[in-house]
Protein backbone atom coordinates (compact mmCIF):
# COMPACT_ATOMS: atom_id res chain seq x y z
CA UNK A 1 0.00 0.00 0.00
CA UNK A 2 3.50 2.33 1.17
CA UNK A 3 4.36 1.61 -2.49
CA UNK A 4 0.73 2.60 -3.89
CA UNK A 5 -0.01 5.39 -2.49
CA UNK A 6 3.72 6.64 -3.38
CA UNK A 7 3.50 6.12 -7.11
CA UNK A 8 -0.11 7.37 -6.96
CA UNK A 9 0.83 10.66 -5.31
CA UNK A 10 3.60 11.27 -7.84
CA UNK A 11 1.28 10.77 -10.52
CA UNK A 12 -0.47 13.74 -8.82
CA UNK A 13 2.16 15.67 -8.68
CA UNK A 14 2.67 15.99 -5.04
CA UNK A 15 6.23 17.23 -4.11
CA UNK A 16 8.72 17.23 -0.98
CA UNK A 17 7.97 13.28 -0.32
CA UNK A 18 10.61 11.36 2.10
CA UNK A 19 10.04 7.62 2.31
CA UNK A 20 11.15 5.64 5.23
CA UNK A 21 12.43 2.43 4.30
CA UNK A 22 15.21 0.24 6.08
CA UNK A 23 15.37 -2.20 3.35
CA UNK A 24 14.37 -0.25 -0.17
CA UNK A 25 14.24 -2.73 -2.47
CA UNK A 26 15.77 -2.07 -6.29
CA UNK A 27 12.45 -0.62 -7.99
CA UNK A 28 12.11 1.80 -5.06
CA UNK A 29 15.53 2.95 -5.03
CA UNK A 30 15.50 3.89 -8.83
CA UNK A 31 11.93 5.09 -8.69
CA UNK A 32 13.75 7.76 -5.56
CA UNK A 33 16.61 8.77 -8.04
CA UNK A 34 14.32 9.19 -10.95
CA UNK A 35 11.51 11.51 -9.15
CA UNK A 36 14.11 13.32 -6.65
CA UNK A 37 12.74 11.55 -3.87
CA UNK A 38 14.24 11.73 -0.18
CA UNK A 39 15.49 7.92 0.94
CA UNK A 40 16.33 7.70 4.53
CA UNK A 41 16.68 4.22 6.48
CA UNK A 42 15.26 5.47 9.53
CA UNK A 43 12.89 8.05 11.21
CA UNK A 44 15.74 9.99 12.53
CA UNK A 45 17.26 10.48 9.33
CA UNK A 46 14.37 12.65 8.09
CA UNK A 47 16.26 16.36 7.25
CA UNK A 48 12.76 17.81 6.91
CA UNK A 49 9.72 19.13 9.19
CA UNK A 50 6.72 16.84 7.75
CA UNK A 51 3.15 18.14 7.85
CA UNK A 52 1.85 15.33 7.75
CA UNK A 53 3.62 11.37 8.43
CA UNK A 54 1.76 8.40 6.57
CA UNK A 55 2.56 5.02 8.60
CA UNK A 56 2.68 2.22 5.77
CA UNK A 57 3.90 -0.86 8.58
CA UNK A 58 2.64 -4.05 9.48
CA UNK A 59 0.17 -3.96 13.02
CA UNK A 60 2.22 -6.71 14.27
CA UNK A 61 5.61 -4.22 13.05
CA UNK A 62 4.23 -0.98 14.35
CA UNK A 63 3.54 -1.59 17.29
CA UNK A 64 7.62 -1.63 18.27
CA UNK A 65 8.36 1.00 15.63
CA UNK A 66 5.27 3.46 16.59
CA UNK A 67 7.81 5.54 19.05
CA UNK A 68 10.20 6.33 16.94
CA UNK A 69 7.68 8.87 15.04
CA UNK A 70 6.59 10.88 17.82
CA UNK A 71 9.14 13.42 16.89
CA UNK A 72 6.93 13.71 14.10
CA UNK A 73 3.75 13.89 16.04
CA UNK A 74 5.32 16.52 18.71
CA UNK A 75 6.42 18.82 15.50
CA UNK A 76 2.84 19.30 14.44
CA UNK A 77 2.57 16.35 11.54
CA UNK A 78 -0.64 14.99 11.01
CA UNK A 79 -0.64 11.16 11.78
CA UNK A 80 -2.04 8.84 9.51
CA UNK A 81 -2.36 5.05 10.24
CA UNK A 82 -2.88 2.64 7.24
CA UNK A 83 -2.36 -0.56 9.97
CA UNK A 84 -5.61 -2.53 10.90
CA UNK A 85 -6.25 -3.24 14.25
CA UNK A 86 -4.24 -1.14 15.69
CA UNK A 87 -6.52 1.66 17.66
CA UNK A 88 -5.83 5.70 18.15
CA UNK A 89 -5.41 4.76 21.58
CA UNK A 90 -2.33 2.81 21.24
CA UNK A 91 -1.12 4.95 18.70
CA UNK A 92 -1.93 8.07 20.99
CA UNK A 93 -0.02 6.31 23.20
CA UNK A 94 2.91 6.43 21.07
CA UNK A 95 2.85 9.86 19.30
CA UNK A 96 1.06 11.64 22.55
CA UNK A 97 -2.33 12.67 23.65
CA UNK A 98 -2.24 15.77 21.58
CA UNK A 99 -1.19 14.03 18.37
CA UNK A 100 -3.77 14.52 15.51
CA UNK A 101 -4.31 11.06 14.01
CA UNK A 102 -6.64 9.84 10.73
CA UNK A 103 -7.66 5.78 10.84
CA UNK A 104 -7.34 4.74 6.99
CA UNK A 105 -7.95 1.46 5.61
CA UNK A 106 -7.36 1.04 1.91
CA UNK A 107 -7.33 -1.99 -0.53
CA UNK A 108 -4.94 -3.66 -3.08
CA UNK A 109 -6.83 -2.41 -5.77
CA UNK A 110 -5.78 0.85 -5.34
CA UNK A 111 -2.37 -0.19 -6.75
CA UNK A 112 -4.36 0.75 -10.03
CA UNK A 113 -6.15 3.54 -8.75
CA UNK A 114 -9.53 1.64 -8.31
CA UNK A 115 -9.65 0.59 -4.84
CA UNK A 116 -11.30 2.39 -1.85
CA UNK A 117 -10.09 3.70 1.69
CA UNK A 118 -11.93 3.94 4.56
CA UNK A 119 -11.07 6.86 7.09
CA UNK A 120 -11.78 7.60 10.59
CA UNK A 121 -10.97 11.08 12.52
CA UNK A 122 -9.97 10.42 15.98
CA UNK A 123 -10.97 13.44 18.30
CA UNK A 124 -8.31 16.75 17.55
CA UNK A 125 -7.95 15.97 13.89
CA UNK A 126 -9.79 19.00 12.36
CA UNK A 127 -11.60 19.45 9.28
CA UNK A 128 -8.30 20.84 7.17
CA UNK A 129 -7.03 17.13 8.41
CA UNK A 130 -9.94 15.31 7.44
CA UNK A 131 -9.31 17.23 3.65
CA UNK A 132 -5.89 16.63 3.75
CA UNK A 133 -6.57 13.11 4.34
CA UNK A 134 -9.02 12.19 2.78
CA UNK A 135 -6.68 13.38 -0.80
CA UNK A 136 -4.05 11.84 -0.10
CA UNK A 137 -6.17 8.68 0.01
CA UNK A 138 -7.82 8.96 -2.72
CA UNK A 139 -4.75 8.63 -5.02
CA UNK A 140 -5.72 4.88 -4.59
CA UNK A 141 -9.40 5.42 -5.57
CA UNK A 142 -12.63 6.06 -3.77
CA UNK A 143 -12.82 7.02 -0.08
CA UNK A 144 -15.39 7.06 2.63
CA UNK A 145 -15.42 8.16 6.10
CA UNK A 146 -17.15 6.12 9.23
CA UNK A 147 -18.40 7.68 12.13
CA UNK A 148 -17.08 5.38 14.99
CA UNK A 149 -13.63 3.61 14.99
CA UNK A 150 -14.75 0.20 15.62
CA UNK A 151 -16.38 0.53 12.33
CA UNK A 152 -12.87 0.98 10.80
CA UNK A 153 -12.86 -3.01 11.65
CA UNK A 154 -15.49 -3.49 9.87
CA UNK A 155 -14.11 -1.76 6.77
CA UNK A 156 -11.23 -3.96 6.91
CA UNK A 157 -13.15 -6.57 6.78
CA UNK A 158 -15.27 -6.56 3.88
CA UNK A 159 -12.90 -4.12 1.54
CA UNK A 160 -9.75 -4.70 3.14
CA UNK A 161 -9.51 -8.06 3.00
CA UNK A 162 -11.86 -8.02 0.60
CA UNK A 163 -10.26 -8.57 -2.65
CA UNK A 164 -8.71 -12.24 -1.45
CA UNK A 165 -12.73 -13.18 -1.46
CA UNK A 166 -12.90 -12.18 -4.50
CA UNK A 167 -9.44 -13.98 -5.62
CA UNK A 168 -10.72 -17.07 -4.08
CA UNK A 169 -13.70 -16.85 -6.20
CA UNK A 170 -11.76 -16.69 -9.32
CA UNK A 171 -10.09 -19.96 -7.79
CA UNK A 172 -13.28 -21.62 -7.18
CA UNK A 173 -15.04 -20.70 -10.12
CA UNK A 174 -11.87 -22.42 -12.24
CA UNK A 175 -12.30 -25.32 -9.93
CA UNK A 176 -15.95 -25.89 -11.04
CA UNK A 177 -15.23 -25.37 -14.69
CA UNK A 178 -12.69 -28.29 -14.66
CA UNK A 179 -14.92 -30.38 -12.82
CA UNK A 180 -17.49 -29.67 -16.15
CA UNK A 181 -14.84 -30.47 -18.63
CA UNK A 182 -12.89 -27.35 -19.01
CA UNK A 183 -9.23 -27.86 -19.47
CA UNK A 184 -7.36 -25.34 -16.47
CA UNK A 185 -6.37 -22.90 -19.00
CA UNK A 186 -9.39 -22.61 -20.14
CA UNK A 187 -11.40 -22.82 -17.03
CA UNK A 188 -9.09 -19.74 -15.29
CA UNK A 189 -9.29 -17.79 -18.51
CA UNK A 190 -13.12 -17.57 -17.98
CA UNK A 191 -12.99 -17.76 -14.32
CA UNK A 192 -10.91 -14.02 -14.42
CA UNK A 193 -12.37 -12.63 -17.22
CA UNK A 194 -16.10 -13.25 -15.92
CA UNK A 195 -15.04 -11.64 -12.23
CA UNK A 196 -12.97 -8.83 -13.56
CA UNK A 197 -15.96 -7.93 -16.44
CA UNK A 198 -18.50 -7.95 -13.26
CA UNK A 199 -16.74 -5.73 -11.26
CA UNK A 200 -16.07 -3.26 -14.45
CA UNK A 201 -19.97 -3.23 -15.02
CA UNK A 202 -20.95 -2.92 -11.02
CA UNK A 203 -18.26 0.08 -11.54
CA UNK A 204 -19.81 1.44 -14.88
CA UNK A 205 -23.72 0.64 -13.65
CA UNK A 206 -24.92 2.64 -11.09
CA UNK A 207 -27.95 -0.04 -10.65
CA UNK A 208 -27.87 -2.10 -7.47
CA UNK A 209 -26.45 -5.21 -7.29
CA UNK A 210 -29.54 -7.09 -6.80
CA UNK A 211 -30.87 -5.75 -9.94
CA UNK A 212 -27.66 -6.85 -12.29
CA UNK A 213 -27.94 -10.30 -10.78
CA UNK A 214 -31.71 -10.41 -11.42
CA UNK A 215 -30.93 -8.74 -15.09
CA UNK A 216 -28.42 -11.82 -15.48
CA UNK A 217 -31.42 -14.29 -14.19
CA UNK A 218 -33.95 -15.75 -16.72
CA UNK A 219 -36.74 -17.44 -14.95
CA UNK A 220 -36.32 -21.25 -15.07
CA UNK A 221 -32.83 -20.84 -16.54
CA UNK A 222 -29.03 -22.03 -15.95
CA UNK A 223 -28.57 -18.87 -13.96
CA UNK A 224 -31.60 -19.34 -11.55
CA UNK A 225 -30.37 -23.07 -11.20
CA UNK A 226 -26.88 -22.37 -9.70
CA UNK A 227 -28.37 -19.49 -7.60
CA UNK A 228 -31.39 -21.77 -5.63
CA UNK A 229 -27.68 -23.70 -5.13
CA UNK A 230 -25.89 -19.76 -3.82
CA UNK A 231 -28.68 -18.65 -2.33
CA UNK A 232 -30.24 -21.42 -0.13
CA UNK A 233 -30.18 -20.98 3.70
CA UNK A 234 -26.25 -22.40 3.83
CA UNK A 235 -25.34 -20.56 0.87
CA UNK A 236 -23.51 -17.57 -0.08
CA UNK A 237 -24.86 -15.56 1.99
CA UNK A 238 -24.47 -16.79 5.45
CA UNK A 239 -20.97 -17.99 4.45
CA UNK A 240 -19.41 -14.55 3.67
CA UNK A 241 -21.14 -12.76 7.21
CA UNK A 242 -19.13 -16.02 8.87
CA UNK A 243 -16.25 -15.00 6.89
CA UNK A 244 -16.66 -11.40 7.53
CA UNK A 245 -17.24 -11.32 10.95
CA UNK A 246 -14.26 -13.85 11.49
CA UNK A 247 -11.67 -10.89 9.40
CA UNK A 248 -13.61 -7.93 11.45
CA UNK A 249 -12.94 -10.10 15.09
CA UNK A 250 -9.69 -10.67 14.21
CA UNK A 251 -9.24 -7.06 13.35
CA UNK A 252 -9.91 -6.25 17.17
CA UNK A 253 -7.67 -8.69 17.97
CA UNK A 254 -4.86 -6.93 16.86
CA UNK A 255 -5.11 -3.99 19.44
Amino acid sequence: MGSALLKGWLNRGVKSITVVEPKPSTELKKLAKAKKIALVAAPSQVKTRPSVCLVAIKPQVLKGEAPALANFAANGALMISIAAGTSVAALSKAWGKKARIIRAMPNTPGAIGAGISGLYAAKGATAADRKRAASLLSALGATEWVARENLIDSVTAVSGSGPAYLFLMVEALTEAGMAEGLPRTQAEKFARATVAGAGALLAADNSPASALREAVTSPGGTTAAALGVLMANDGLTPLMKRAVAAARKRAEELR
